[in-house]
This record gives C-alpha cells, structure tokens and sequence, in this order.
C-alpha cells in the first residue's frame, strides 16, 4: 500500500517536470526566432558577408532584404509577445529556478521590444528582486518605460535617435538622467559593468551628463 501511495505521489511532480522542461524548450525556440532576423540585419547594416540562400528565400535582392526581414520580425515579435503575455499569466515570470539559465532571460526579450512595457513591468522587477533573473535587466526595462513616457531614466542605459530641431539631422544620444552624478554607482550595483559615457562609446552614442527633459526637448523632436 505504502509502495502504491509513493508511486501515485510521483505523477504530479513527473507531470509538472514535464510541463517545466516543455516550457524551456518552448522559450528556447521563440528565443531563436526573436535573434535571427536581428543577427542578420546587424550583418546587412555593417555590410557583413550573407549567405546568398537568404536573397534566394524571400526572392529579393540584397537591397530589399532589411525591408522584408524587418517585416518578418515586426510579425514574430507580435506572435512572441502573446505567447509571452500568456505564459506570465499561467506561470508568472519563468525564472532561473524553473527554466535554467539563460531561458530565464527570454521572456525578458520579448517583453523589452514592445512598446508595452509597463504592463510586465511589476513581474520583471520581483524576478530580478528574488533573484530568478539578472537586476541590470530590470533596470533596462525600467529606463525604458520611463524613456517610453518622456521621462528621465535612473541607470543611463537608453539611448535614443532623434531629429535635431535645428537641421533635422539624426543624433544618438544618451537619454536624459535623472540625479546623473551617482548614475554611475546605481549601474554597478545593478550589475552593469560599464560607466555611462563608456557604454556611449561602445554603442556612438552622444552623451551630455548635464542633459534634461526640458534641454532635450529644445534639442530635439522626441515624439516619435
């Protein structure tokens, strides 16, 4: 009797590692999804060798391939969010616990490339608060939503292309930040290795430490 309750007591958990181990590989694939275009564009804007499969399978020629790839993925990306939206409400954020590391940074993805945000907001920052995923992502996201509401970032890790009012030329910059004299310590304590202005660097990013709101907006037209 003893040995029948054991083995009856060992579906559910057999199930639930089932459901688990289902779920990464699910993630696992809408990770790839989400990264291939991407791969590919960067290669195409930095006039990377492709091979020439890709011009032959969307049946066009190099200089419209960013088009059609960015078409593609604007479809992926809305495809991968749903199924992202759903899983947080099933299964609340797939941390490191659930899913290993890195699945537990899929969802985060996904999420980071809407202009929704806010809405997932709450899920990420108690994963990265318990641990399940990485703290600096939650302060990408957060730098985010608040870029995303014309408001002044507390890591430093937005940058943003804009139209200068001037000439109506394009410029990169860094964001506005708020209280940037100690932007720098925030970063390391959520885990960014880079200072501001070093991140600017790597990314040909214009940085003014001393930018606001209000000198942005005289700067720039940062409605999109």
């Amino acid at each position: 009797m003893r040995f029948l309750l054991f083995a009856f007591s060992l579906l559910p958990i057999g199930a639930f590692a089932q459901s688990i181990n289902s779920l990464k590989h699910e993630l696992d694939s809408m990770y790839v999804l989400d990264q291939r275009n991407r791969i590919w564009l960067t290669k195409l804007g930095n006039n990377q060798p492709l091979t020439d499969s890709l011009t032959t399978i969307y049946k066009v020629n190099r200089t419209k391939l960013a088009g059609v790839l960015w078409a593609e993925q604007i479809k992926i990306d809305s495809s991968n969010l749903k199924r992202a939206d759903l899983i947080l409400k099933q299964h609340g954020y797939p941390g490191k616990t659930s899913v290993g590391v890195p699945t537990n940074q899929v969802v985060f993805y996904i999420i980071q490339h809407a202009h929704t945000v806010d809405n997932y907001l709450p899920a990420v920052k108690k994963a990265a608060e318990e641990g399940e995923l990485p703290f600096h992502q939650y302060a990408l996201m957060l730098d985010r939503s608040l870029m995303y509401a014309q408001k002044p970032q507390i890591y430093g890790t937005q940058v943003a292309c804009r139209k200068l009012r001037s000439s109506l030329a394009s410029r990169c910059f860094v964001w506005p930040i708020e209280d940037y004299r100690s932007v720098n310590q925030r970063r390391k304590q959520a885990g960014l290795p880079l200072t501001v202005a070093e991140n600017a660097v790597r990314v040909n990013a214009s940085y003014d430490p001393s930018l606001t709101m209000e000198s942005a907006k005289k700067l720039y037209i940062l409605e999109l």
